[in-house]
């Protein structure tokens, strides 16, 4: 049984193998016009990259877009999936029909990202400052102190990022596909997460060794899995909320 419904009209808990079959089927629709996605993923690599030449207000810029940008590839896997002829513009597809809620969505982010920064960077210092302590002193429990600090910054890290990616997964498709508010969005995808917690464990580890083989070849392999990652974005979402 592949997944099995919660009940009312609020998110179903898919089985853990689910996190393994929304990569398959990623890679169906991907194939079903793979040219076109690879254009929409060179398109925002070189768009992200002229902005970020614009010292400071460019990396703002992309963060708020982001999120406007992710539904354009929402929009336009559906439209394929409806037996549609994918365009460039429809990328661009959500800045016509859900810009303000969905540029909100990115200013969540961007708080919840710098409020990450701002802490890992406190832990770091700790860290830099314990290790550099110890040696000088040659304390052995200065420095374990400090290595401590550093394994605890990382670890916030990793784990807060992966709450934040909760919130972040379903929460654009819920802005365009339901007309939800950015912050119920977001509500709506953390509690959907984590109820399918097992599944997404599974998907992560997918993840993880799919970034790996898409960094060897001069990082090429991101410009099939960027689209993937969106179309199991797409593809999850419907399964978990349609």
């Amino acid at each position: 049984m592949d997944a099995i419904s919660s009940g009312g009209n609020g998110p179903r808990v898919v089985d853990a193998g689910r996190g393994l079959g929304w990569w398959v089927d990623a890679w169906a629709l991907f194939m079903r016009n793979p040219g076109m996605w690879v254009v929409f993923g060179v398109v925002c690599f070189v768009l992200f990259v002229v902005l970020s030449f614009i010292p400071f207000l460019g990396s703002l810029v992309v963060a708020l877009l982001s999120p406007v940008l992710m539904a354009g590839w929402l929009i336009a896997a559906r439209k394929l999936e409806a037996g549609g002829t994918l365009e460039v513009g429809d990328l661009f597809s959500a800045f016509k029909s859900h810009l303000n809620p969905l540029m909100v969505l990115g200013a969540l982010l961007l708080g919840v990202t710098i409020v990450i920064g701002l802490m890992a960077g406190m832990l770091g210092v700790g860290a830099a400052a314990g290790l550099g302590i110890g040696g000088a002193r040659g304390s052995a429990a200065g420095m374990m102190a400090g290595l401590g600090a550093g394994m605890l910054a990382v670890l916030l890290m990793l784990v807060v990022g992966f709450l934040v990616g909760m919130a972040i997964w379903f929460a654009p498709a819920l802005v365009v596909f339901r007309n939800m508010a950015p912050i119920d969005a977001a509500k709506a995808s953390f509690a959907a997460s984590l109820k399918n917690v097992m599944a997404f464990l599974v998907f992560g580890a997918i993840y993880i060794v799919a970034a790996i083989v898409a960094s060897i070849p001069f990082g090429l392999g991101w410009l099939v899995l960027v689209p993937l990652l969106a179309l199991c974005a797409y593809l999850s979402y419907k399964e978990v909320f349609e």
